[in-house]
């Protein structure tokens, strides 16, 4: 009776230790991975900081600048275009008090007045500005005291899909560039067969109202912003246009009898088309020395909103290509 107690009690104990083993090894291998995971943690948060504090050296129109490798708030003055075509929203919208700014960008972002204090842009304090042809180095040094600052290579700045290359590569984004120039280049080869179809070799005119002044100025051929219609569109200059050296000559009263346009289109300097000043100045269009013209005859003037038809960049030139095809397709 005493040795089946004996073997009882040896049992008993055998369990009881095998049990403070298991929880022992149980309890280590919690906190070893407990102690995993918080090194995991810090390696994935340590590796975070320092991809925010990369930097890299990249060249542009006045020498080599050192920016970071990964920008989150960039200000891109006049280039808010191609910032938004790369996905990529910033942190202020270029503004000019006698121009207004990119309203058809919609964009959520405060303005910045280009005239006024550039405190305003350091407040919003940017990690990355990039400037266009709008910047000489007098301007650039100025905003490069406010962050690292790229001025776009003038060599390029006649190219909308080659500024875009050049933002994307400052973003560290460079195939969301070769992304956007495909889907643009395919929409411009099937929208330019349809226009062809349709208009041929009629001559087009592309006309602003300078309601400050009261002038009228024909764009030619390389203008920035709507040379892109013949030049990639496959539209017809009229030959005052074609023959143009500079980007607008003003219309003189002696010239608009040989204006020979088939097509004209028109947008205000500023403003839209319900201010008075801008109504007036299309009346013009209606006077004596206009209506001989073929586009003034047979009603084909087309009213533009004047913001995307006064700027190059990509999103805007797919806009203007939008625009005649709902014009001048039927």
């Amino acid at each position: 009776m005493l040795r089946k107690r004996g073997n009882l009690i040896t049992l008993i104990l055998a369990v009881v230790v095998a049990m403070s083993l298991t929880a022992c090894n149980t309890t280590n291998s919690v906190k070893q991975e407990s102690v995993e995971q918080k090194n995991t943690e810090g390696q994935e948060g340590t590796s975070g900081k320092q991809n925010e504090l990369e930097t890299r050296v990249i060249s542009g129109e006045f020498g080599e600048v050192t920016i970071p490798s990964h920008p989150k708030r960039v200000a891109g003055i006049y280039v808010e275009d191609y910032l938004k075509a790369l996905g990529v929203t910033p942190v202020v919208q270029w503004y000019h008090p006698s121009w207004g700014k990119q309203d058809y960008l919609q964009l959520d972002a405060p303005p910045f007045d280009i005239t006024g204090s550039i405190e305003a842009l350091l407040e919003q304090s940017p990690d990355l500005i990039i400037l266009d042809g709008g910047a000489d180095q007098a301007k650039y040094e100025q905003y490069s005291k406010v962050a690292p600052t790229y001025r776009i290579k003038e060599e390029v700045l006649e190219d909308s899909t080659e500024i875009l290359k050049s933002v994307a590569d400052a973003l560290g984004i460079p195939e969301k560039a070769e992304k956007v120039i495909k889907e643009y280049s395919q929409k411009v080869e099937a929208s330019k067969a349809k226009l062809q179809k349709a208009v041929g070799k009629e001559k087009v005119a592309v006309i602003r109202l300078n309601v400050a002044d009261k002038s009228m100025a024909l764009f030619g051929v390389k203008n920035r912003y709507t040379g892109v219609i013949y030049k990639e569109f496959g539209l017809e200059p009229v030959p005052m246009a074609a023959n143009m050296k500079d980007y607008h000559v003003l219309i003189s009263e002696e010239v608009i009898p040989q204006l020979e346009a088939d097509h004209i289109i028109v947008f205000p300097a500023n403003g839209t088309w319900d201010d008075a000043g801008n109504q007036e100045a299309y009346n013009k269009l209606n006077g004596p020395l206009w209506k001989n013209i073929p586009a003034i005859k047979n009603g084909k003037v087309y009213k533009m909103e004047r913001s995307h038809w006064q700027s190059g960049a990509i999103t805007a030139n797919s806009m203007k290509l939008d625009d005649l095809l709902r014009y001048m397709v039927k």
